[in-house]
């Protein structure tokens, strides 16, 4: 076998093998099962969750709970694990901790539509307006806080159809998932129009939760005897000395987290476009064009799962395209300068969302840019100065240069010049071995002139 084909068969074994060292943690039937739910939602938070559901039913789990910790993440991954959520057959704890974290924007509909919402001390629930089409100026930035018994406030609306329709639409999916437990709606109406955020302390008493417990222990305590309604029908909580039992993504997970995240993802596409520009420029290599291409596949994988702006996407390529365009047209910067510019406003809108965790980084997109504005720097130099030395190849290099006489002068003769034998034409006469001087050429006949031991050109008058 070639040495060639060793890096696909690494790369496939990579793949598709399982790794050797993944545990599955053994899950006893009447246990509670817990996992944890760090930092932005995304894909990956969504296959995770609706992974631990069906294990949590496939083993007969008393009760599956969500330990959170999230300042929000993308609207479709949010609705995927509420479907999770309300289809479970076992019941699902909605559980924030520990102190200092927080449920923000999709961690609250999440919260929400859990059979059991629990928080710990110091932690705070709220701030759920959407924020998927950047922001919803003109809503009221210090709305009044809710109390119990409070009407719904009506809002004035954005003056921006869209926006109205988007805050509508997530008021109306929320107080839904209000009713569904019996929490406060009205409340779960403020958290979306103005953003309203409330304490664990504040938030039980509003009947936004239905209790405050410090550790997981104690919740499975309090929730003991506690009847819910799922997907099953009414389950009566028997949770009371069950045992927690943390479950860990599996490798998928831990790699879809990895892709998802935008700037990851950003760096694939990259390594793929120019990985393959270089095996298309130099075929053989095998190495660029493999990873390229595998780089490629995860980077479309991981943008097909995120919000993306297509038309950032185009300008991205767009400016790729004339960039290299530069490097093999040149064109003293119009075409480089241009590609910059297209690849940077590409990378600005590239991803179509403002939620925390799921926005390229600024100094990454710099970063690229002026790598590749350094590189056309170089290119261009290379190409200016190459511009202005003498010729070493083609026809022209020969004008001016010199060589021996082999005789036939005047008129047609043949003088060696570089190793090669030359049909020459003078219109003085020159002496075998003389040395002479290439001034014209016509076709394959070289037009010379003597030179004489000086080194200067002796012409013949007309």
């Amino acid at each position: 076998m070639s040495w060639r084909w060793l890096p696909c068969l690494v790369l496939c074994l990579l793949v598709v093998a399982p790794p050797a060292a993944r545990a599955v943690i053994p899950v006893a039937k009447g246990e509670a099962l817990v996992i944890d739910i760090e930092g932005a939602i995304g894909p990956a938070a969504s296959a995770f969750v609706e992974k631990a559901i069906a294990r949590a039913a496939s083993t007969g789990a008393r009760v599956l709970i969500l330990r959170m910790d999230t300042p929000g993440g993308l609207d479709t991954s949010m609705r995927s694990i509420v479907k999770a959520i309300v289809a479970s057959p076992v019941p699902v704890v909605g559980y924030v901790a520990p102190s200092g974290a927080r449920a923000a924007s999709a961690g609250t509909y999440i919260l929400y539509a859990c059979h059991v919402a629990a928080m710990a001390p110091g932690t705070n629930v709220g701030a759920a307006t959407p924020v998927q089409i950047g922001g919803l100026p003109g809503l009221d930035p210090e709305p009044k806080k809710p109390q119990e018994g409070d009407a719904p406030q009506e809002s004035a609306g954005t003056g921006d159809a869209s926006k109205d329709k988007l805050v509508n639409d997530a008021v109306a999916y929320i107080r839904s998932l209000a009713y569904l437990h019996g929490r406060n709606a009205d409340w779960a109406e403020q958290a979306v129009r103005g953003a309203a955020s409330l304490p664990a302390e504040e938030a039980v008493q509003l009947g936004v939760i239905d209790l405050v417990v410090a550790d997981v222990e104690t919740l499975l305590d309090a929730i003991d005897g506690r009847l819910v309604r799922t997907s099953a029908g009414e389950v009566r909580l028997a949770t009371a000395g069950a045992s927690p039992v943390v479950l860990e993504p599996d490798w998928r997970t831990r790699l879809l987290g990895i892709i998802s995240n935008p700037n990851v993802a950003y760096i694939l596409m990259l390594i793929g476009i120019y990985g393959l520009i270089y095996e298309f420029s130099n075929p053989g290599s095998v190495l660029p064009g493999t990873v390229g291409a595998v780089s490629l596949v995860l980077a479309l994988y991981a943008f097909q799962l995120l919000p993306v702006n297509y038309a950032g996407v185009a300008l991205m390529l767009l400016g790729l395209a004339l960039m290299v365009a530069e490097a093999f047209i040149p064109s003293f910067g119009a075409l480089g300068i241009g590609g910059v510019a297209a690849f940077v406003v590409g990378s600005l809108i590239l991803v179509d969302t403002d939620v925390p965790g799921f926005v390229l980084s600024i100094p990454l997109i710099l970063t690229f840019a002026v790598t590749s504005a350094l590189l056309l720097s170089v290119i261009i130099g290379m190409a200016i100065r190459s511009r202005r030395r003498a010729v070493v190849s083609g026809s022209e290099q020969l004008i001016g240069a010199t060589g021996e006489a082999l005789g036939g002068f005047p008129d047609a003769g043949s003088v060696h010049l570089r190793g090669e034998v030359w049909t020459a034409r003078s219109e003085v006469p020159i002496a075998p071995g003389q040395r002479v001087r290439i001034v014209g050429r016509d076709g394959l006949t070289l037009v010379v002139v003597p030179v004489d031991v000086h080194g200067d050109q002796r012409h013949s008058d007309p």
